[in-house]
């Protein structure tokens, strides 16, 4: 089973980030066999920014998506969502690997669900 997530928010201001990275981990917990692939573009690719603070209490989406990773989740950041806002070439978190729309495309032929925030 491949589940994809696509992302298309800021990582704070709304709470579609946090929703999505939430059933991520919990489908990484709970379906430890299902290939997890998250894919940020427009205003998400900022979910990957590292070094990210937030108030005690406060989620955190750099430590989500570092959860999801490290359970098994690809994640995938549109490059030219990173271009155009000029955060191409920065650092960013350790696991992510910058995409195009083709393997967008193709992940989600190959997913047996998609969910898209």
């Amino acid at each position: 089973m491949k589940a994809l997530i696509i992302i298309n928010d800021a990582p704070y201001g709304s709470e579609k980030a946090f929703n999505a990275l939430r059933i991520a981990n919990q489908l990484n917990k709970d379906h430890p066999k299902t290939e997890v692939a998250i894919f940020l573009m427009a205003d998400a690719v900022n979910c990957a920014i590292p070094n990210q603070t937030t108030p005690n209490g406060y989620y955190n989406i750099e430590r989500m998506l570092k959860i999801s990773t490290r359970n098994g989740s690809r994640l995938l950041l549109c490059g030219s969502c990173l271009e155009a806002r000029g955060l191409k070439g920065i650092e960013l978190l350790s696991n992510s690997q910058i995409s195009t729309m083709a393997e967008l495309t193709r992940e989600i032929m190959e997913s047996d669900k998609v969910l898209t925030f």
